[in-house]
Parts: C-alpha cells; structure tokens; sequence
C-alpha cells in the first residue's frame, strides 16, 4: 500500500477541528531556521510558542535523548528512574524549591499546583478554606480546572459548570484583590508577565503586593511560569527577576525544549499535602523526557547564556520598535527577555493575525497574543545573524500589511 503525500488539506479530514493550523507544514529545523515542504526557509522568532529554548536539533538534546533512548523509556511512578531524581535535585538547587512533581505539560503542572493549594488549605484549616483568586487575561491550561482559574471566559464557554471557588481580579490592581481576599482564600495565582493576555508585565510592587496579603490571610502564592520560566526572561524564573519567592511554581514549556515535560515547585512543608496516592501522572516523570530537561536546565543555567538573552532581547526590542516608528504598527514594546509583544497602535487594532500571515509569507514565523499583539518568544541562543535577517523580513511583512 502506497502512503498519500502529506498536504495540509489532510488535516481537516482527519483531525478534531479545534485547530486552525497555517497553510504551510515544517518538515525540518536547524537552531533558528526552519523548511516547510516545498523547501521554503524561516527564521523561527516563534519557538513552539516559547517552547524551543534552544532552537531546532540542539545537538546536546539529541545526544541526551538517543543515550536515554537506548537505555529505559518508561516505568511509570510505580518505580522512580535516575533521570528524573536528578532533574528534580538541580531544579531544587537552582530555585527555592526542596520538592518536585513532574507532569507532562503545562496545564498539567498548574492542575497539580492548584490541587495541592486547595488540599493544604484543607489540610491545614479545614474545607472552607477554598476559594482561589486568579486575574483577567490570565491563561493557565485547558483542563476543566485550569481552565477556570484562567481569566479568559472563551475558554471556558461551553464547558461549564465549571469548580466553584474561583474568583478574578484586574492584573497590576492590588484594590480589587483586597476585595476578595479572605480568610477563606486559599491562594491567589498569578503569571509574573501575562503571556497569552498580551505580553503584560507585573507592575513594580504588584508582586510585592500579593506576596503580603497571601500571608496575612495564610494563602499560597502560586507563579504560573509556564511561558516565563528556563531562562526566558533573562533570569532563570521570573520570580528571580521580581524579588518575590511563591510557595508554588508551575513550569513547562521551556522546560524540556520541545520534549513534553511539566514541572511543580513547591517547599517541603506544603508539599506533605500531597500523600502518597493523593495525585499522580502516568507519563510525569519520564526518563526521556527528564534526561532531555536536564540537558535544557545545565545549558540554559548558565550566567552567559542567561546574560546573552538580555543582549537579544536588547536587539530585538530595537528591531521592532524601529519597524514601529517607521510604519505607525506598534505603540509600544513589552516584555521581557526573549517574551515580547508589539502592541499595536489603534489603527491597526484585531489585526495582529494579518501580520503574522504576513510573516509566513516574507519568511519570518512569529506569533500573536491575542489579536492586538504581535509576540516573539525565539530560542534563547538565536544567533544575532538569524535576529537580523528576521528583521530585514519582518519589516518586509509589515511593509504589505501597511500598504
């Protein structure tokens, strides 16, 4: 039997429609640079959405996953692996984390963190201690739970009931936290820069903010650093950057390069909420993919790397805040690292998505966040030619979709 030529039209006949996937298909990827089908190249300021932190076919990741992959693939958490016990040991070591659960994804790893939230809350003070603070915009994953802590009603639509308990405020706004704040909150979680709500940074002092009222109503502070964490923002976590330590943190993303893998930071102390049969992962864990994360946090912890993210960031933020200017797209950029967002000027308000088509078309792929942001979130070793040549054909698409 002959296998048909893949095309892109396949796609919709055989696949959940919940996708809308642009018309080209990658077929290959080499640090930066990627080929579709037809052999056409683009320089990636997309990174799997802030997933490829070191770009396409790292040979170091290639090595860690073929070594493992001829040793032991999968036990399940019947039985633990060495891989995983030193992944979690260097994430302790590199945070203030003294626990690890590991998950697949990020959604994954926000369920587990905001499971163990409400079960510490009833471990500690009882049932009525539940109620958890979330923001607007905010994105946390698309399970039934993270769903609804996350701020963004059209994820949710069609969906509900959704878990009781779950209360919004406005992001940077700590009066309208103080509103809801009680003593029967149990943690307020929040994304140290909003990432699917448009690139929005903590205001100086927000963080700070939240850090004391969790502990003067005795509630957790949870970081949602799925799109922030492994070096994207210049620091290792954002958390880092702020000032301000969470009792839990969620990661993934960054985390493995590309590899499936979540992660759950949190102290010993709240983590003895989660007994033995209390939660678990089938996948979490997994030798491959913690042999690969390990590979992505020895490479990316270290300072020069983490230095030169800041110097990228520099020369991208540059780039389109020059392209901005000069065609009257972007009011501002934000962000931090090597997680930026163009925001765009009113004239061209909802049309984030003609820009990123556009992108395709003049070989560049970035992304959106939302429909008024245009988002960059490439490898975090991108070398400063393929910066460049981005721009060179960044502006090209922006010139069209001007006019």
């Amino acid at each position: 039997m002959t296998t048909p030529a893949i095309t892109r039209a396949m796609f919709d006949d055989v696949m959940v429609p919940n996708y809308a996937p642009g018309k080209i298909i990658p077929v290959r990827g080499q640090g930066s640079r990627v080929w579709d089908q037809e052999g056409k190249e683009y320089v990636d300021l997309a990174g799997g959405i802030a997933v490829t932190s070191l770009g396409h076919a790292h040979p170091g990741l290639l090595g860690a996953l073929t070594s493992q992959a001829e040793k032991i693939w999968h036990l399940s958490n019947v039985m633990t692996n060495e891989p995983a016990i030193h992944l979690a040991r260097t994430l302790c070591d590199l945070t203030f984390a003294e626990r690890v659960f590991f998950a697949n994804s990020g959604g994954e790893a926000n369920e587990a963190a905001f499971k163990l939230a409400r079960r510490h809350a009833w471990t500690h003070f009882g049932p009525e201690k539940h109620e958890i603070i979330a923001f607007r915009n905010s994105f946390h994953g698309r399970t039934l739970f993270t769903v609804s802590v996350g701020g963004q009603p059209k994820y949710l639509e069609g969906f509900e009931p959704a878990p009781q308990g779950i209360h919004h405020a406005d992001f940077n706004d700590l009066a309208s936290v103080e509103k809801l704040i009680s003593d029967k909150t149990c943690a307020i979680v929040v994304e140290p820069i909003q990432g699917e709500g448009g690139i929005m940074p903590a205001a100086p002092g927000f963080l700070e903010g939240l850090r004391e009222l969790c502990d003067k109503h005795n509630a957790l502070l949870v970081f949602d650093e799925v799109q922030t964490g492994v070096g994207r923002t210049g620091h290792f976590y954002a958390y880092q950057k702020y000032g301000v330590t969470p009792d839990i943190l969620s990661t993934a993303k960054s985390l493995g390069g590309g590899f499936p893998v979540g992660a759950m930071l949190t102290t010993a102390k709240i983590a003895e909420s989660l007994g033995v049969g209390t939660h678990g992962s089938t996948y979490g864990g997994n030798p491959l993919a913690c042999a690969v994360a390990q590979r992505v946090v020895d490479i990316v912890s270290q300072p020069d790397v983490l230095k030169g993210v800041e110097a990228r960031s520099t020369r991208l933020r540059q780039g389109m805040e020059a392209i901005g200017e000069k065609y009257g797209v972007f009011d501002q950029v934000r962000g931090a690292g090597l997680l930026l967002g163009g925001v765009l000027s009113e004239k061209w308000q909802g049309k984030a998505k003609d820009f990123l088509n556009a992108g395709l078309d003049e070989g560049v792929m970035v992304l959106i966040a939302g429909p008024n942001v245009v988002r960059l979130a490439p490898s975090l070793i991108i070398p400063e030619s393929d910066i460049e040549e981005a721009m060179v054909r960044f502006e090209r698409a922006v010139a069209k979709v001007a006019g």
